[in-house]
């Protein structure tokens, strides 16, 4: 068993598409209305079918109350770190704490080439994304004297003023799935945002990765629980069980508490393109999630 603790989180992963146009609006706003905690959206710049992500995550914030919003993953080597932190610290302010930052290196190079960003090896964008990090806490972080100074090999940032301070400690999640970028996230991040899709063993893989986070946390001099577990989750609802998340609300339940008790995971976000999945997923399975895993650990 390995339970980190955390309370759990549910949310929704939604694909920005551009048609028709309010869809992954209306996606969000549902989510908010139906308690979802987290509405994240893929970052692809590159793709013109989609809308910009961050203007998108800015008009949902506009348009919820409650409901956090974030990047799943914002595509950093077409977003400047500097400009990224003090975007989202004033988003963070204009929406009353309601941001977290989901970071990934870059994919899809031709794309980001194309754009004008760097084209970089896999080591390299791991070395820059570390210190994308440096930039983007040095300029919230108003309580240092002095302006930001990171002279990297990527980034440099030399005297720029520090702030606006977010509102409250917006968390940084990473995406990763290699050895060097788990150890990245253990080191340097708050929270680890991977897609169940991705992993070629299925579940069983986290195991291994967690090891990865656990021991790059420890040798950072930090608590393994400091780094919250996300899981991107596709799946389907049914009447009957046809697999693994795919079956009814009481299946999915069994199944995403089993995930939190035996992996530490403690966010699952749904891949949803429907408010009546939305729904379910808030109304049913995060409920008896929660009472399921709530249940063990007493």
């Amino acid at each position: 068993m390995t339970d980190y603790g955390q309370d759990l989180l549910f949310g929704t992963f939604i694909t920005p598409s551009a048609r028709p146009v309010q869809k992954a609006v209306e996606l969000a706003v549902a989510a908010d209305e139906y308690g979802l905690d987290l509405a994240t959206f893929q970052d692809h710049p590159y793709q013109p079918s989609f809308h910009d992500t961050w203007t998108l995550m800015s008009y949902v914030a506009s348009r919820t109350t409650r409901i956090k919003v974030a990047g799943n993953v914002l595509n950093l080597p077409l977003r400047e770190p500097a400009l990224l932190a003090r975007a989202a610290a004033s988003l963070d302010l204009l929406s009353g704490g309601r941001v977290e930052l989901g970071l990934g290196s870059g994919a899809f190079w031709d794309g980001i080439a194309a754009m004008g960003g760097r084209r970089l090896t896999a080591g390299q964008a791991v070395d820059a994304l570390a210190e994308g990090i440096e930039v983007i806490r040095s300029v919230w972080d108003t309580s240092s004297p002095g302006g930001v100074h990171v002279r990297g090999t990527y980034y440099t940032v030399d005297g720029a003023k520090r702030g606006p301070a977010p509102a409250h400690d917006i968390g940084i999640w990473v995406g990763a799935y290699k050895p060097r970028m788990l150890r990245l996230t253990g080191r340097l991040a708050d929270g680890w945002l991977p897609s169940l899709s991705y992993l070629p063993g299925g579940p069983s893989d986290l195991t291994e990765m967690n090891a990865h986070l656990d021991g790059a946390a420890e040798a950072a001099g930090r608590s393994p629980s400091d780094i919250r577990r996300f899981l991107n989750l596709n799946g389907s609802f049914s009447a009957e069980s046809r697999g693994f998340l795919d079956g009814p609300p009481d299946q999915w339940a069994e199944e995403l508490a089993g995930l939190t008790l035996e992996y530490g995971i403690t966010g699952f976000i749904l891949a949803a393109d429907s408010p009546a999945a939305i729904e379910l997923f808030a109304k049913e399975i995060a409920p008896a999630t929660r009472e399921l895993v709530a249940a063990e650990r007493s």
